[in-house]
């Protein structure tokens, strides 16, 4: 089978990288009533309705996401090698734009610590990314962001369909519409490997603890704000996929 410079180049980043995204919290929280290490445990009493660990870590989660991918969607917009990677990167820095403010918002009131830096796995993902360029940069950005939206989106509806919170089921709901619409743009860029991508997704390689957890804020520190440039008009709501043929393969000759 005769492999193209592309899918090589494609196979070499995926294959080679760990992708993950379980950005784990910090027990900054005031209402703790028990000793278990259960996501299920009510960590917190709060107006808007019972919080959970599960419901905390996704919070921190979805911030997490923002301080890296916000940065690799401007990269996008700047160094993107076409229409379709210039427009998936305006969505990735619109939306994380969004959702970071809402999790700023969020966060006093129920009691969350927010991260400052992505974890040093998410780190290496932009710092990946910026290593490369012209189409590779393309490839390996898509490729990389299209496991970690892969990722998220089960642990969205799963947080949806179980939490107690207000607040909480705000953000999921968000959150889904915005996860949708860039997997959506990233796939129109015709960049996604899905065989290497759907098996990232289903077999995640096992990280220590430390890589996976952004670092926790120094005291006092104020909370970092992920802008929308100003002019940027982005609609982010859940898209509906158009269906396009799939091309058929040309015959080898000889």
């Amino acid at each position: 089978m005769r492999v193209t410079q592309r899918t090589a180049g494609t196979v070499f980043v995926i294959g080679g990288l760990a992708v993950t995204l379980a950005a784990l919290a910090y027990p900054a929280l005031v209402g703790v009533e028990t000793t278990t290490t259960s996501q299920d445990r009510i960590i917190a009493n709060t107006r808007y309705g019972p919080l959970t660990e599960a419901d905390r870590d996704f919070v921190v989660k979805v911030r997490a996401a923002g301080l890296w991918e916000h940065p690799l969607g401007l990269m996008a917009m700047e160094r993107g090698t076409t229409p379709a990677m210039k427009e998936a990167g305006k969505h990735l820095v619109a939306g994380h734009s969004g959702l970071d403010a809402m999790c700023r918002r969020m966060a006093p009131e129920l009691g969350i610590t927010l991260p400052n830096q992505a974890s040093p796995q998410q780190q290496q993902f932009v710092a990946t990314v910026d290593g490369s360029t012209g189409q590779q940069f393309d490839t390996t950005a898509v490729n990389i962001m299209r496991v970690t939206h892969g990722q998220i989106f089960p642990v969205i509806a799963k947080i949806r369909a179980n939490t107690k919170n207000t607040m909480i089921r705000e953000l999921a709901d968000l959150a889904n519409d915005t996860v949708l619409d860039h997997i959506t743009v990233l796939e129109k860029t015709d960049l996604v490997n899905y065989d290497q991508v759907n098996f990232q997704q289903a077999t995640p390689p096992k990280l220590p603890k430390a890589e996976m957890t952004p670092p926790a804020p120094q005291p006092g520190s104020p909370v970092l704000v992920l802008n929308e440039p100003e002019g940027l008009d982005v609609n982010t709501t859940s898209p509906t996929p158009t269906p396009t043929p799939t091309p058929t393969p040309t015959p080898a000759v000889g």
